[in-house]
């Protein structure tokens, strides 16, 4: 791990400072780009990493961005019902449209807002947490709620229950 030298990186670290943000962008020689990549390369659990997941609603075409625990999969019927629509998965060319950042190092803010942003009740749970900052093997830490305030995220409980 060392700082960023990407430039992606870099001027997302300008960003959070710009913010008051004080946690400091990471980049690491192996991908972040899976929450359990993450986990592993940062030495947190799986459960203090933020996917920033892009949906899109049908046939609407809104942006809907889900930000949840890297131990969760997300219920698409709870996000739906909270937007009012349906929903589809964002291509990579939708999230770069709606966030200006690639799959795999989308973060949690940064880009314009999105009307409908939800976060994991999950991750209040934590006192810190671990996000993308703009690149697949960059992240940052942040307290949860940060993370809410500065995404203007709606808590809201999406995981999946488990059999």
């Amino acid at each position: 791990m060392k700082p960023p030298t990407n430039p992606t990186a870099i001027a997302f670290q300008h960003h959070l400072s710009s913010l008051g943000l004080t946690g400091q962008v990471l980049e690491f020689s192996q991908t972040t780009r899976t929450a359990a990549d993450a986990a592993a390369a940062i030495g947190c659990e799986v459960g203090q990493i933020v996917k920033s997941l892009i949906f899109r609603t049908v046939p609407g075409g809104q942006a809907v961005l889900v930000l949840t625990s890297g131990a969760h999969r997300v219920n698409e019927a709870r996000i739906q019902a909270a937007v009012g629509e349906k929903l589809g998965k964002g291509d990579a060319e939708f999230v770069r449209s709606v966030t200006g950042y690639a799959i795999g190092g989308v973060p949690p803010f940064g880009f314009p807002p999105v009307e409908h942003t939800y976060i994991d009740e999950a991750l209040l749970a934590y006192e810190t947490v671990w996000a993308a900052a703009g690149t697949p093997n960059a992240v940052f830490p942040l307290r949860p709620a940060d993370l809410a305030q500065h995404s203007r995220a709606r808590p809201l409980a999406v995981a999946k229950e488990t059999p």
